[in-house]
């Protein structure tokens, strides 16, 4: 855990790759010192359609999925964290936004093999 899922709009990918996105969200993920690097789990989806009110705007959005048990100032810093790795990118308009659920432990399956 966690679980970074980072969607983004098709277009970006001219100005930054799909690669630099995930080191950015895992670089994020890393500084919260909530998370071991190896525990780290992150994947990219693309949207060629995709609208924000009435205009056509990329976007980057990173859902962060944890496991139950973290204080609610825990998600925050961990949002804002991951945010602040996004402020330097020079692409305008782009909207960038983060998000942190939680998984039930009780509901949470893993295998590895």
């Amino acid at each position: 855990m966690p679980h970074c899922i980072i969607e983004y709009s098709k277009e970006l990918e001219d100005e930054i790759k799909p690669s630099q996105l995930i080191e950015r969200v895992y670089q994020g993920t890393l500084k919260s010192n909530l998370f071991i690097d190896k525990d780290i789990k992150l994947r990219t989806i693309s949207f060629e359609n995709h609208k924000i009110g009435n205009e056509k705007i990329d976007f980057i959005h990173v859902t962060v999925k944890i496991l139950t048990g973290r204080s609610i100032e825990d998600k925050k810093a961990l949002s804002h964290i991951i945010l602040d790795d996004f402020k330097d990118i020079d692409i305008k308009p782009l909207s960038v936004t983060v998000e942190v659920y939680e998984i039930e432990n009780e509901s949470y399956s893993k295998l590895v093999l």
